[in-house]
């Protein structure tokens, strides 16, 4: 079997890192407005989230590195543009959440997120099974946060449809 190639490892980790930053960037759990919205009892704590992510954003960068070094030729350059198209909607997440506060339009978006998941988990499995196999924990979380996103939306009707200040 062929050794996960550093070069590659180091390019999907960079891509990796870009998305979390954004992430964490547009990420506010202080702001008053998001202190104000009415949570599900079932809600993890705050710092629950950067423990969670940290190793999730490790492993993706590395189950992708293990496909894209394992892949063939032909298939690699879908599978290079289905995790960048994956990074991308994780990315789009915080902001559309925290940032334009418009829980609806951030569940919408990780619906996409979630099909995004599960395409490329399909892609890492074909590829690698280990490296599929490796991406299902991401998965499962997104499914968390979806549901948690959906109660968010639900019980906070009047604060969804509020537009950011300034």
């Amino acid at each position: 079997m062929r050794r996960t190639s550093k070069k590659t490892l180091v390019r999907t980790a960079l891509a990796v890192t870009a998305t979390a930053a954004v992430g964490g960037l547009s990420t506010d759990a202080r702001s008053g407005w998001y202190a104000r919205l009415r949570k599900p009892s079932w809600q993890p704590p705050p710092k629950a989230f950067g423990l969670v992510w940290t190793p999730l954003y490790a492993t993706i960068a590395y189950a992708s590195a293990r496909a894209l070094s394992h892949g063939d030729d032909g298939s690699r350059p879908a599978l290079r543009r289905a995790l960048a198209a994956n990074l991308a909607l994780n990315a789009a997440w915080p902001p559309l959440f925290f940032k334009a506060r418009n829980p609806r339009l951030a569940l919408a978006e990780i619906l996409a997120l979630n099909v995004s998941n599960v395409l490329l988990t399909r892609r890492l499995l074909r590829q690698d099974r280990t490296a599929g196999l490796l991406l299902l924990p991401y998965a499962g979380w997104t499914v968390f946060a979806t549901a948690l996103n959906a109660a968010i939306a639900r019980h906070n009707p009047e604060l969804v449809l509020r537009r950011p200040a300034g």
